[in-house]
């Protein structure tokens, strides 16, 4: 018999053992950003839709395409977070972070929504790790934001990703390039849609996945011929940075991301793994943003966003162990209503002592306790039944080799302690 409901076309449930797996990718990608000194921040899961639309680029198929915006109940329009760089910066210049110890380092996690083709790995509610550092224009800065996600990647085991990256060039060489670009595209046979991108943004030309327009711009010029001395500088000082940091990179000059704001410094991860869609984690420099969101100030930053759904579709392309499943690590087996009430005391007290641990719920026989105890994923299952209780004792069963011992029940709590190390 099939649900009468069912999530949302493109929306994924995480559930256990699998849901294990997925906390491991996000905690192992924040964890990294921790220890570099970057702080938590929780985002508002819908914004003012003009945030996006002006910090975002109107031009991008995030806004034009992929959003979703509705009007509240005051009629205000709001749109789902479709990507977090936005959302940080809203909220530095709106708490005066930016007046502060610079750089403003940050780092969260969450869903963000896009309205694409459902896929593998691509989906209308994404999962997110990302880092934002805002405030210092340092090419080690850059450096060190991709060598947190390259750490984050290979805590996780996973080595058959590479990292590509660019420069987008500064307010200097971007320019000339924009005129080159431009001049090349409308020596194009292009159609209405994409010709008018080339008006506003002919960089979103080149992000262009269709392969007539891919084969057309094949030969476009490359933005890297354009950097000016200090974009140049700035680049090459980044590179030199990651060989310091042991982080291996290819240059990628038609490297394109799919938000206007970045600038100078522009990376992907991506591991050929997973087919056309290889991406699983990238970013950038966004120098001018916090201007175009109504910042007094006109502070740089750099960050990135890392797909946690993509990341366990790469770690079982590799065939990398996932999180251990198990639920708990005591697995308490009462046997009669009084040794039930027994054992959630004892359960309250080892969970107290930092130990996790379940019970048999539903007065089950001793043989179908022990089944779910060792469905549960426990080391060590405790029973106890009425002759124990009397004697204040209870049967200490190792769960992985099958041994088992009595021991005193007023102790149990050191006994399991220890037995766990």
């Amino acid at each position: 018999m099939s649900a009468e409901f069912a999530a949302p076309r493109g929306i994924p449930d995480y559930y256990p053992p699998n849901s294990a797996d997925f906390r491991k990718v996000r905690d192992m990608l924040t964890d990294a950003a921790r220890r570099a000194g970057y702080g938590h921040i929780e985002l508002p899961v819908f914004e003012d839709t003009a945030l996006f639309a002006r910090g975002v680029g109107e031009s991008t198929d995030v806004v034009s395409k992929e959003m979703y915006t509705f009007a509240d109940r005051g009629d205000r329009s709001v749109t789902l977070r479709p990507e977090g760089t936005a959302g940080v910066m809203r909220s530095v210049i709106q708490h005066g972070l930016d007046r502060g110890q610079l750089p403003v380092k940050l780092c969260y996690a969450g869903p963000f929504f896009r309205y694409e083709k459902p896929q593998t790995g691509r989906y209308r509610q994404l999962q997110q790790v990302g880092v934002e550092a805002i405030g210092v224009d340092d090419p080690a800065l850059d450096a060190e934001v991709i060598a947190i996600a390259d750490e984050g990647y290979r805590r996780l085991g996973l080595s058959g990703f590479r990292l590509e990256i660019t420069s987008l060039g500064d307010d200097e060489s971007r320019p000339r390039y924009r005129e080159a670009l431009q001049q090349f595209l409308f020596g194009l046979d292009l159609d209405a849609p994409t010709r008018k991108r080339a008006e506003i943004n002919p960089l979103r030309v080149l992000d262009d996945k269709r392969p007539e327009i891919k084969e057309a711009t094949a030969d476009a010029p490359l933005l890297l011929d354009y950097l000016g001395d200090d974009a140049r500088a700035h680049f090459d000082t980044v590179l030199t940075h990651l060989k310091r940091l042991g982080v291996p990179y290819e240059l990628n000059p038609r490297l394109v991301r799919g938000l206007d704001y970045y600038t100078k410094t522009t990376f992907e991860f991506v591991h050929d793994g997973l087919g056309a869609q290889s991406g699983i984690g990238g970013g950038g420099r966004y120098d001018g943003l916090m201007r175009q969101i109504g910042g007094k100030q006109d502070l740089s930053g750099i960050g990135f966003g890392i797909g946690v759904d993509r990341t366990m579709l790469a770690m079982e392309a590799e065939g990398v162990a996932g999180a251990d499943a198990a639920r708990c690590q005591v697995f308490g087996v009462p046997l009669g209503s009084d040794a039930k009430a027994e054992l959630v005391g004892v359960a309250g007290q080892l969970r107290s002592a930092g130990i996790s641990v379940d019970l048999a719920y539903g007065d089950r026989g001793l043989k179908g306790a022990m089944k779910a105890a060792d469905r549960s994923g426990a080391r060590i299952a405790l029973v106890l039944g009425d002759r124990e209780l009397e004697e204040r004792t209870i049967e200490v069963k190792n769960l992985t080799n099958g041994e088992q011992h009595r021991a005193s029940l007023d102790g149990i709590v050191d006994e399991v302690r220890g037995l766990l190390g």
